[in-house]
């Protein structure tokens, strides 16, 4: 039996129409959440949608293409979502890109890094921005809790690699926003985030191959000897929604067989020395 614990609540995912947005849409739809699903691949999202509804129990799922970097796009994305739902309890902000692998520091192009950053921080910015003062007004029969702010930053930003350094900035930028986020939001709306490991996603053209080879680049290893799966990103977004994590804000959650914390970090070495 699943937990309905969303039954009667919406959910507002970014970057919904692949990777790990898809994979918390589906789990979120079988606990009775109705959805907004945003992403700027139109085809990708009424895919994905239309295989959500298969599951969803007749609850709504809207698609909404918006570029996240776009203010103007966001406002009018937000504005229709709380036209089609009548609450928004859970703001998945997960809508990511990735730039060139293997440019340092000095020698990424202006245009990527205005991508990646406009993308990935000020994206997820603007949506809260666009989102939380709606959010913060919101009562649940029951709950002091009016909704929960899920961040996807990545243990790039937690131990910064210099072969994505554009990547890993825009990444420590989002544990910073989400702290700042659950400071302001406090006692009504939790925020925190959640900072994947390797995992086959479109960053990495859903190739385990791909990441293997990034990871033997930079000398990754990974305590749990395997690479990770959406589903490991899936079960912790379940439990940051879930009433369990009702007393959990301002935390960033790694999500990668023990990387970060226990692993060996990304070095790399000169062949020659």
């Amino acid at each position: 039996m699943v937990e309905k614990f969303l039954e009667g609540k919406g959910a507002l995912i970014t970057g919904g129409a692949s990777g790990f947005g898809r994979g918390v849409a589906i789990e979120y739809a079988k606990r009775g959440a109705n959805l907004v699903l945003v992403d700027i691949n139109e085809e990708l999202l009424e895919e994905t949608c239309k295989k959500i509804k298969q599951v969803n129990g007749g609850k709504k799922v809207i698609p909404i293409v918006c570029d996240v970097s776009d203010s103007e796009q966001v406002q009018a994305m937000a504005k229709q979502a709380f036209k089609e739902l009548d609450n928004i309890y859970i703001l998945f902000n997960n809508a990511g890109i990735a730039a060139a692998y293997g440019r340092n520091i000095l020698r990424v192009k202006e245009e990527d890094w205005d991508r990646v950053m406009g993308v990935n921080l000020k994206g997820q910015w603007l949506v809260a921005q666009s989102m939380c003062r709606k959010m913060k007004a919101q009562k649940f029969q029951g709950e002091s809790i009016s909704g929960k702010i899920i961040c996807t930053s990545s243990i790039a930003g937690m131990i910064v690699n210099a072969k994505i350094p554009a990547y890993s900035i825009s990444k420590a930028g989002i544990i910073a926003l989400m702290q700042l986020l659950a400071k302001t939001l406090a006692p009504k709306i939790l925020v925190n985030s959640i900072a994947p490991g390797y995992h086959a996603t479109g960053i990495y053209l859903n190739s385990i191959d791909d990441m293997t080879l990034t990871m033997r680049d930079g000398n990754v290893k990974t305590p749990l000897n395997r690479v990770g799966t959406v589903e490991d990103i899936v079960n912790m977004v379940l439990f940051l929604a879930s009433p369990a994590s009702d007393f959990i804000t301002g935390h960033n959650f790694p999500v990668d067989g023990g990387i970060a914390n226990v692993g060996v970090p990304a070095n790399y070495f000169e062949t020659n020395i």
